[in-house]
């Protein structure tokens, strides 16, 4: 009988379907519990050709942190038109759809302690970054009525806030998008609206 070959893909869709493999299975199972050879299955590819593009299950699950954390760059910067609250409204309906195509982010982030001390380091990087993007969000709506000062601190709480909600709202997928957007603009709009009140 003969065997039906699978279409050949270009490196780079090919490394990104890996990606998205591996994200739904380190989600899944966390580092220690997620075999090579599965992420090699989920993602339709042998385990040399993986070793292509990834030379260990240590570089996949570091390449998925990375990618996260350049992800973030996209929301340094909200739309500029409308009333505050329908610039909070679209920043964040923008972040939903991103948490809802890459809820394993948060899955590695804060529920995976696995992978050692680098792993480690890498996601407290990635912590790092996402409370430097809210501070700098926070001090440009702000309008620099909150001072400097509280801004790192209250990134740190709002990135936190918004992580433990987003750990929620996969355990609780019956909750519509609009409820967990109306609840993270409600809070939005009062610490900055409260904060550029005269």
């Amino acid at each position: 009988m003969m065997q039906r070959s699978t279409p050949r893909l270009p490196g780079a869709e090919r490394r990104g379907l890996i990606l998205e493999a591996a994200g739904e299975l380190f989600g899944r199972g966390g580092y220690e519990g997620t075999r090579l050879e599965d992420i090699a299955r989920a993602a339709g590819v042998t385990k040399p050709i993986l070793y292509r593009h990834f030379d260990s299950k240590r570089a996949l699950y570091l390449a998925l942190l990375e990618r996260h954390r350049d992800d973030l760059s996209r929301f340094a910067a909200w739309p500029a038109a409308g009333r505050l609250e329908e610039q909070v409204r679209a920043a964040l309906d923008q972040w939903v759809d991103y948490v809802e195509e890459h809820s394993y982010a948060w899955k590695l982030l804060f529920r995976d302690s696995g992978g050692g001390a680098e792993i480690r380091r890498f996601r407290a990087e990635v912590n790092d970054r996402a409370r430097t993007v809210l501070a700098g969000l926070i001090g440009a709506f702000g309008q620099a009525r909150i001072p400097e000062s509280e801004r790192a601190p209250l990134a740190e709480l709002m990135s936190m806030g918004m992580a433990s909600l987003v750990l929620w709202w996969i355990d609780h997928p019956a909750v519509p998008r609009r409820v967990i957007v109306d609840a993270m603009t409600r809070v939005w709009v009062g610490i900055l609206d409260g904060a550029t009140a005269p």
